[in-house]
């Protein structure tokens, strides 16, 4: 895949980039691990300045990095601008409690026989981080900031369809003030990680993506003893229970599942309902669904902009066209739209069976699987036949259900009676073939460092 900025809304080649080459690749890493030794040993206070510098600098130019974002992937400008905001958030926490949450952690020294005993969390040095394209800041930030505050610097590949996104990443860390280094974007395809990965001065390896991508990053880091973390995709439930709240349950639903245009890992993508309650939310949900406005996401009442690649609305055209034609149903959408751009609608499907593929895929797109489903049982029999465990949500005023789902349900998030999303008060990631480790929170900032053993006689 070329790297090039690609208007999804046009399909016109806006701006095409030169990949790094191998003596540019190999200036980065020896910047990269020249900096690591000595940025290690800057202070806290230091790193909290510069990552609050970069805050302020998002937040001013905010509107101008929505517009970049929209204009590389097609998220709606509202939903651009919200998600820049977001980064200055993620960066001004974890500014505001790094040094806390890394500090020196006492342990019983008695009981070890010493006069101290603590754990001390070390930087491990050059992590390269794997990005997607989905939300080209917030997945990238929501590693740096951490990454950055622990002592750690970054080398970001990102996805070859923002290359205007990473490189503005890279430069406004910069002109926040972190030492030249700190944190490189290097314009390469994904033939180029394995080298970087393998690299002994590289210490570790963060990837969010897709599956096949992660068991590559995975293989790689084992055979050469490098830690990972990896967030890969998702298939998240939405149960609706016969106490729910149906009027907002419905309402977050539609949210839940197109936000992003429907190109999230943590969107709601299989709708698992109570037969009680079934028809009656199957009706809301599917007004919802088919009201919503679909066009130029750089209009301000665009709810839905198109999907980020011509390949990406082929794989959910396919999906959806494989199911109707084994007998599913569509009750909205269903059919690309005519016209420039890779457009797709705000779909509803059921009657879906096991033996279709969309029954265990992850629909990346806005396309909603409806299913009926008897008993809490059965709801959680849906929910956990799927081979990811990244987010779920459940919907129930029942604190006996509410405990069960939280105990029961195969997911890294569960959200009840809301939408599963990303803070960075919260750990964030998955289990089964979603991935493994997480980010954010201070589970997140302690991924990439030495959880170093201290005990003194």
């Amino acid at each position: 895949m070329s790297i090039a900025t690609i208007n999804p809304a046009t399909g016109e080649t806006v701006q095409t980039f030169t990949p790094a080459t191998s003596d540019e690749i190999e200036a980065a890493l020896a910047k990269a691990s020249d900096r690591a030794a000595t940025y290690r040993k800057t202070s806290f206070a230091d790193r909290a300045s510069w990552m609050q510098a970069t805050a302020d600098l998002l937040e001013a130019e905010a509107d101008d990095v929505a517009a970049m974002m929209t204009l590389e992937m097609g998220k709606t400008l509202a939903a651009a601008k919200a998600e820049a905001l977001k980064c200055a958030k993620g960066f001004r926490f974890y500014a505001s409690n790094a040094e806390e949450l890394l500090a020196d952690e006492p342990a019983d020294a008695k009981a070890v026989g010493a006069s101290q005993a603590y754990v001390r969390y070390q930087p491990l040095g050059v992590v390269l981080a794997v990005m997607p394209w989905n939300f080209p800041l917030w997945q990238a930030v929501r590693f740096a900031a951490p990454a950055l505050m622990a002592g750690n610097v970054g080398i970001l590949k990102h996805a070859s369809n923002v290359p205007q996104s990473a490189l503005y990443l890279a430069d406004v860390i910069r002109r926040g003030g972190f030492p030249d280094g700190c944190f490189q974007t290097l314009l390469i395809g994904s033939g180029e990680v394995e080298k970087i990965l393998r690299d002994p001065r590289v210490a570790a390896a963060t990837l969010t993506g897709s599956e096949p991508a992660g068991r590559a990053v995975a293989a790689v880091a084992g055979d050469e003893i490098k830690p990972t973390v990896l967030e890969l995709g998702g298939s998240d439930p939405f149960i609706v229970m016969p106490s729910a709240d149906l009027d907002r349950a419905a309402e977050v639903a539609v949210t839940a599942r197109v936000q992003n245009n429907g190109q999230s890992c943590i969107a709601a993508k299989r709708f698992i309902v109570h037969a009680d309650v079934y028809d009656d939310f199957a009706q809301r949900f599917v007004e919802r669904m088919a009201a919503l406005k679909v066009g130029d996401p750089t209009e301000p009442d665009t709810d839905v902009g198109p999907l980020a690649t011509e390949q990406g609305r082929s794989d959910v055209e396919a999906l959806v066209d494989h199911a109707v034609a084994d007998g599913a149903k569509v009750l909205c959408g269903g059919k690309r739209l005519d016209g420039p751009g890779w457009y797709y609608p705000p779909t509803v499907i059921t009657d879906i069976t096991r033996e279709m593929e969309i029954f265990t895929a992850e629909v990346f797109g806005p396309v909603a699987s409806l299913y009926r489903v008897d008993s809490i049982d059965d709801a959680l029999e849906i929910a956990n036949a799927t081979t990811f465990g990244l987010g779920s949500n459940a919907w129930t005023n029942d604190a006996g259900e509410q405990e069960r789902f939280i105990d029961e349900i195969a997911a890294g998030q569960v959200f009840i009676n809301g939408m599963t999303v990303s803070y960075p008060e919260l750990p964030f990631g998955g289990v089964r073939r979603s991935g493994y480790g997480r980010e954010l929170s201070g589970h997140g900032i302690k991924e990439f460092c030495n959880a170093k053993t201290v005990w003194v006689g």
